[in-house]
Order: C-alpha cells, then sequence, then structure tokens
C-alpha cells in the first residue's frame, strides 16, 4: 500500500488568513456564540500563477437553539480543498453547549464529519507504467471523523484549544483498496483581544492562531483597525505568519453582510505577485422566532 500523508501531513487542513471570521470552523465550541443566524463562506486562490495551485472554498453555518435554550449552538459546513492531483472533501454538523462562568462563558463542542477524499491519478506521469502501487484513473474514498473544542470568552477576549481529525482516520482510495490516505491529528489554539481608543467609533481587533500536528506548524497574528458607527462597519489590517508570510486585509460590514478581501505575500523567495488572493462573505442576523418582543442579542464573541 502506498500512503499519501507523508508530504501533505501540515497541509491537510486549509490555513484561511480570514480565521478570525471561521470561527465556529476552527473551533466547534463556538457554534451558536454569537446569538445569531451566521452564516460564513471563504474562497482562496494560492500560489497564483503556478500549476496545480491549491484553491479552497468553506460554507459555515451556525446559530443558537432558541427554541430550547440559547445555551446551546448547533452548526454545518462544508471544505473543498483542492491541492495539485488531491482534492479533500469534508462535510460535518456540530453541537456546542455555553456556560455562563466567571463573568464571561465557557463552551465546549463535538463535531462530526464525513471526509472525502479524491486522487487524479490520470494526472500522473510515471516512467514506468503498470504499478498498481500509482493509479492511472480516478480514485476516491471517505472515511469518518470526529473533531473537538473548548473555549472561553470574556468581556474583552476569547481563547480556545480544539482539535481536528480526533480519530486520525485513514482513507482507503479506488475500488481495490490499494492506496490509502492518512489524515493526521491536528491542534489548534486561538485567542483574541480586542483594543479599545478614546474615539468610540474606532477600536483594535487582534486575533491569532497556532496550529500543529506535532510535526510541523503554522502560526498567525492579525490586527485589524475597525471603524464601527450605527450603520456601516470598515477595517483594514495586517497580519503575520512567522517564516512564512505577510498580509494585508480590507473589509466592511452593510446591513448583516460581511465582505472581505485579503492578499497573502509569501517571504520564502516567492514572487510577491504569486502570492494568495483570499475572498470573505458573510450574512449574520437575527431570526429568534420563539422569543416575544423585539430581536435583541448579546454577544462576548468578538468578531
Amino acid at each position: 500500500m502506498v500512503g499519501f500523508s507523508a508530504s501533505m501531513r501540515a497541509q491537510y487542513d486549509a490555513a484561511f488568513n480570514h480565521y478570525w471570521a471561521l470561527q465556529s470552523f476552527y473551533n466547534p465550541a463556538a457554534s451558536g456564540l454569537k446569538g445569531q443566524i451566521d452564516v460564513q463562506g471563504g474562497y482562496a486562490m494560492q500560489l497564483v500563477g503556478y500549476e496545480h495551485a491549491p484553491a479552497t472554498m468553506i460554507i459555515t453555518a451556525d446559530l443558537p437553539l432558541w427554541m430550547i435554550s440559547p445555551a446551546h449552538g448547533v452548526g454545518a459546513g462544508f471544505v473543498n480543498d483542492k491541492i495539485g492531483l488531491f482534492e479533500h472533501k469534508k462535510f460535518y454538523i456540530q453541537y456546542a453547549y455555553h456556560q455562563k462562568l466567571w463573568g464571561g462563558r465557557l463552551s465546549a463542542g463535538v463535531r462530526a464529519a464525513l471526509l472525502a477524499e479524491t486522487f487524479d491519478g490520470s494526472g500522473l506521469d510515471l516512467e514506468e507504467s503498470g504499478d498498481e502501487a500509482f493509479p492511472t484513473s480516478e480514485a476516491d474514498g471517505t472515511a469518518f471523523d470526529l473533531d473537538a473544542g473548548i473555549r472561553y470568552d470574556g468581556k474583552r477576549w476569547y481563547a480556545g484549544f480544539s482539535v481536528m481529525h480526533a480519530l486520525a482516520p485513514t482513507v482507503e482510495l479506488g475500488e481495490a483498496k490499494v492506496n490509502e490516505y492518512e489524515v493526521p491529528q491536528v491542534f489548534y489554539l486561538t485567542g483574541g483581544y480586542n483594543i479599545r481608543f478614546r474615539n468610540p467609533l474606532l477600536s483594535m481587533q487582534t486575533s491569532a492562531i497556532v496550529r500543529t500536528d506535532l510535526t510541523a506548524w503554522r502560526g498567525d497574528i492579525t490586527a485589524r483597525i475597525l471603524y464601527n458607527s450605527s450603520k456601516l462597519k470598515m477595517y483594514a489590517g495586517v497580519g503575520y505568519s512567522p517564516t512564512i508570510s505577510a498580509s494585508v486585509f480590507v473589509g466592511g460590514d452593510l446591513h448583516g453582510i460581511q465582505l472581505g478581501s485579503c492578499y497573502e505575500i509569501y517571504t520564502g523567495g516567492i514572487g510577491a505577485l504569486n502570492g494568495t488572493h483570499e475572498i470573505s462573505l458573510g450574512y449574520t442576523t437575527n431570526l429568534d422566532l420563539f422569543k416575544k418582543g423585539k430581536n435583541r442579542h448579546q454577544s462576548v464573541r468578538i468578531l
């Protein structure tokens, strides 16, 4: 059997620069924490200009269960990540429970996921043909997986820990099952802090994420200046991933619709024009059909 995981371990999960907008994806404990229906999507084109460059799409949605209690949150999502001859798909549903504690909120969440892997063997250029270790046509397979996380939100900060692929599943590819793809456990630490200025319309939102499979790691630090009026939110910011890249952000929020753009420049000798273009699109709204009076929600989540 051939394991395809060796060269792809640290790159299995998509590393979105808009991780701060996709918190319920990186940690299921954030499901429903916003107190609203929250739908987020993203699309990233990495290493622009290179053949078979990675392209990733994500759609997530989460909300609190008002009919039971806002302490319960649920969510669902889909990820499609194409890297060279590989294509990774992830379908998931998740649940979180939130408990007020020490003036903030402690949350725990769990996610059930279906992983679908595809390898396009027709794209291989082998000197020797007929080697059964390498598929010559499209080979695919599926596996069940679990993710879990915990998180604490204070008034102006949050911190969380999560693990993806807790079962470390092995996906067998093709009808003959002679090839397999090993999916490693990946651990995440996330956090953020809001800095207020004297001008009430301005604030700085800082966030960070560190991910590792205990073989390789990546960290990201982001700072955004936010302009927040009663009708319009706009932001601009920068991000840095040590030894990997630097990023610039711009975006805004109008009537619950969030649109953001990011360009990531790699610092490892790759040309500035061969970076990553990333777009983030979201929609947040109140939809509490089980509560009398006006929809009013308060959240300790940092947006």
